[in-house]
C-alpha cells in the first residue's frame, strides 16, 4: 500500500463526510450497493492484498476545480508526472488557459484537466482491447497499458485530452485518479500539489468548505452531455463576453445570455484568404487510414457489383458484368482484389503502436464499433481470399460452396464498410459526426468499385462499350452521392455552433484552394461520367473514359486526406504544450515563452549562433577558425 509521511499536511487527506444519493445526471453515487459480493475486494496495489478503510471508498469520486485560484503555476502537473514517472512527452494533467479582454481589462483563466472518470465513460465503449475498466473503487476509470495495442482511438473520442498515446511505447496511459492513495485516505498528488489552493478532490456533487458553486460548464470546456464527467467548478468572477483561445484553432467562446453558458464560435483569426497547403495533408499522420479506408471501400464496392452480375446476370440491365465473370479478366480481377486488401489491412496494422497484437482488436464485440469493423472487413476479406481461391478450380468446386463465399463476402462487405462509418460518429469530433461521412464512403464504394472494374477489364479484355456504360452509370451515382453529401455537410457546418463550424472555416481558407479543387473535381468527374454513358464506345466516351481513372483518384484522395486534416476535436484549449497546434509561436510572439512553467523556449538565439558560424567559416583560414569556434561556442 501507498507510504503516508508522518508529516503528511492535513489539505492532503479526503474530508468527505456525508454524500448526496444521486449526482446530477440522476445517476447513483454510490457504485456497488451494500449486497454486492464484488465488494470489499483488494484492488492489489503494488501486489499488496490489503484493502482500504475509506468508508466511501464505493462511491464516486470527481475533481473540484476553483478557476478563480488557479495561477497557472502548473505544479499539479509536475506532481502527476512525479507520481506516475512519466517521460517528459506524456502529461496526464495538462494546465491551459483561455483570455479574454485587453489591456488594461485582460483576463486569463486557468484550465487544470485531467481524466474526469466519466459516469459514461466513452473511451471504455470505444477502446477495441478492452484495456479500460470503471472499478467500483472510487468511481475510477482506469486503463491498461499493456493491454493497449495503441490504435488510439480512445484519443478519438475522448472530448478532455485525457488518453496520452506514447509514440514511443506503442500505448497509450491516462490518470489513474491515484487510487493508491485513496486506499489510504490521501487525496491525489496533483490536488495535494496545488500553490492556489484551487484542486480539490472527493465524492462527487460535494462542495468543498470555504466553496460556493459546483458548476460543469466554463468557457473552453466541452459540452457534458457526451461522457457526464466527474468534475465540477467555481468561477464567480465575471469574465469578459467573449474569450479566446491561444492556439492556432479558430475558435472562441461566445457567452450566451440566455442560456446562461459560453458557446464555441468561429474566430477568423487567419483572415479568409485561400491557400493549398499539401505539404500538411501529405504529411498527416493518419494517411494509413485514408490509404486503408479509400482500398477497403474500393475493393469492397468491386466485390458486390461482381457479385451481384454473377447472381443477377440475366437481368439484361447488368449482363455486361456477367459476362466479365466468363472472360480473360476474372481471375486477374479476383488477384488484384486480394491484393489490395491486404496492403490496406497491412498498411492499417503497421499504423498501430504494436502491431503484432492486432489479434485484441476483437476483444470488444459487445460495445466497440472498431472492434466490429476489424470483425468485419476480417470475415470480407477471408470470403473474398476463398472466393478467389475457389474460382480458380471452378468446375472442381461445388458450386454452393462459392456461392457460400459470396454470401459471406456480402454480410462482411455490409458489416465492415456500416461500423466503418460508425467509428467515424464521434460527438467529440463534429466534423465527423455527419451523415456525410457515410455518403462520401459509400460513395467512394460504387465510383471506385466501379472504376476498378473498368480499368482491368479494358486493359484485358479491351473495349467493351456496353460494359463502360454500366460502369459509367454506377460510378455517376456514387460520385452524385458523394456531392449531395459534401453540400448538405458545407451548409449544416456553417450553421452549426461547435468545433464542426470552426472546420468548415479551415476548409474554406488554411485549405480552400485544395477545397475548391476537390468540389471542381467532382464536378468534371459527373460531366465525365455523363459523356461515357451516352457515347459508349465512340471518340468522346473514349476520351472521357481516358480521363476518368486520373480525375476519380485525384478527387477520391484529396477529399479523404482533407476528411482526416480538417476534423477539429472538442479538445480542452491552449497552452497544452504539444496538444495544441500554433501555441508555441503565440508563447514566443506575446513573451509567454519565458515563463519556463510554458514549456516553450526561443529559437533566434540558436539561430543567429549558426549564422556567425557560417559566416566565420567562410571568412577564415583553419587556424584562425580554431579561436573563432573557441569565441563561438564558449560565448
Amino acid at each position: 500500500m501507498f507510504k503516508v509521511r508522518s508529516d503528511e499536511p492535513e489539505y492532503a487527506f479526503l474530508w468527505d463526510k456525508e454524500t448526496k444519493s444521486h449526482n446530477r445526471y440522476g445517476t447513483s453515487i454510490e457504485t456497488a450497493p451494500e449486497t454486492d459480493q464484488l465488494r470489499d475486494k483488494s484492488l492489489e496495489i503494488n501486489n499488496d492484498a490489503g484493502i482500504g478503510d475509506n468508508p466511501n471508498r464505493y462511491k464516486q469520486h470527481g475533481f473540484f476545480l476553483n478557476i478563480d485560484n488557479c495561477i497557472g503555476c502548473h505544479a499539479c502537473e509536475a506532481a502527476c508526472s512525479e507520481k506516475n514517472d512519466n517521460p517528459a512527452h506524456i502529461a496526464f494533467r495538462s494546465v491551459g488557459f483561455v483570455e479574454g479582454g485587453a489591456y488594461p481589462d485582460y483576463q486569463r483563466l486557468n484550465i487544470s484537466m485531467a481524466c474526469n472518470h466519466c459516469d459514461d465513460p466513452v473511451c471504455l465503449k470505444g477502446c477495441p482491447t478492452r484495456a479500460y475498466t470503471k472499478f467500483a473503487e472510487y468511481g475510477a476509470v482506469l486503463q491498461d497499458p499493456d493491454i493497449c495495442f495503441g490504435c488510439g482511438y480512445c484519443t478519438w473520442v475522448c472530448p478532455y485530452n485525457a488518453p496520452q498515446l506514447d509514440p514511443v511505447k506503442g500505448q497509450v496511459t491516462k490518470c489513474n485518479m491515484c487510487v493508491d492513495r485513496l486506499e489510504v485516505g490521501l487525496k491525489p498528488a496533483c490536488v495535494a500539489a496545488c500553490l492556489g489552493n484551487a484542486l480539490d478532490f472527493g465524492v462527487i456533487e460535494n462542495i468543498p468548505e470555504g466553496r460556493t458553486q459546483a458548476k460543469t460548464e466554463i468557457p473552453g470546456f466541452p459540452r457534458t452531455d457526451i461522457t457526464q464527467p466527474n468534475i465540477r467548478f467555481q468561477q464567480t468572477r465575471s469574465t469578459h463576453r467573449e474569450m479566446t483561445r491561444t492556439d492556432s484553432t479558430p475558435l472562441k467562446y461566445h457567452r450566451d445570455d440566455k442560456a446562461g453558458k459560453f458557446k464555441p464560435a468561429v474566430d477568423e483569426k487567419h483572415g479568409r484568404e485561400r491557400y493549398w497547403n499539401w505539404s500538411v495533408l501529405l504529411s498527416s499522420h493518419e494517411n494509413a487510414h485514408a490509404i486503408f479506408t479509400l482500398l477497403a471501400q474500393t475493393v469492397m464496392g468491386a466485390f458486390v457489383l461482381l457479385v451481384c452480375g454473377s447472381l443477377f446476370g440475366p437481368l439484361s440491365i447488368i449482363e455486361p458484368l456477367q459476362q466479365i465473370r466468363e472472360s480473360t479478366a476474372w481471375l486477374p480481377l479476383l488477384g488484384i482484389l486480394v491484393a489490395l486488401m491486404g496492403f490496406g489491412l497491412f498498411k492499417l496494422n503497421m499504423h498501430l503502436g504494436k502491431p503484432h497484437r492486432f489479434y485484441r482488436g476483437f476483444y470488444n464485440l459487445r460495445h466497440s464499433p472498431v472492434s466490429r469493423e476489424i470483425a468485419g472487413v476480417s470475415l470480407f476479406f477471408g470470403s473474398l481470399a476463398g472466393f478467389a481461391l475457389f474460382s480458380v478450380f471452378d468446375r472442381q468446386i461445388p458450386q454452393l460452396l462459392v456461392m457460400l463465399f459470396s454470401v459471406t463476402g456480402l454480410l462482411g462487405a455490409a458489416l465492415g464498410s456500416y461500423y466503418m462509418y460508425k467509428l467515424y460518429r464521434i460527438p467529440a469530433r463534429p466534423f465527423w459526426n455527419h451523415w456525410q461521412t457515410a455518403s462520401a464512403f459509400y460513395g467512394s464504394m460504387l465510383s471506385l468499385g466501379s472504376l476498378l472494374i473498368a480499368v482491368v477489364a479494358t486493359a484485358i479484355n479491351g473495349i467493351d462499350g456496353p460494359l463502360l456504360q454500366l460502369l459509367a452509370v454506377v460510378c455517376a451515382a456514387g460520385v452524385a452521392l458523394e456531392s449531395i453529401g459534401h453540400w448538405f455537410h458545407a451548409r449544416d457546418l456553417k450553421q452549426a455552433e461547435n468545433e464542426g463550424a470552426a472546420a468548415h472555416y479551415e476548409q474554406t481558407t488554411t485549405f480552400g484552394k485544395t477545397y475548391n479543387l476537390r468540389n471542381g473535381l467532382l464536378v468534371v468527374n459527373l460531366l465525365l461520367l455523363i459523356t461515357l454513358a451516352a457515347a459508349g464506345a465512340s471518340m468522346p466516351g473514349l476520351i472521357a473514359a481516358a480521363l476518368l481513372p486520373v480525375t476519380l483518384l485525384l478527387t477520391a484522395y484529396t477529399s479523404r486526406i482533407l476528411f482526416y486534416a480538417l476534423v477539429i476535436p472538442t479538445t480542452m484549449p491552449g497552452a497544452f504544450f504539444w496538444k495544441n497546434k500554433g501555441f508555441v509561436e503565440h508563447a514566443r510572439e506575446t513573451g509567454l515563452a519565458e515563463m519556463e512553467q510554458m514549456g516553450v523556449v526561443y529559437e533566434g538565439h540558436h539561430k543567429f549562433r549558426l549564422d556567425e558560424l557560417l559566416q566565420t567559416m567562410r571568412e577564415t583560414s583553419f587556424k584562425e577558425m580554431r579561436s573563432q569556434f573557441a569565441r563561438i561556442f564558449t560565448g
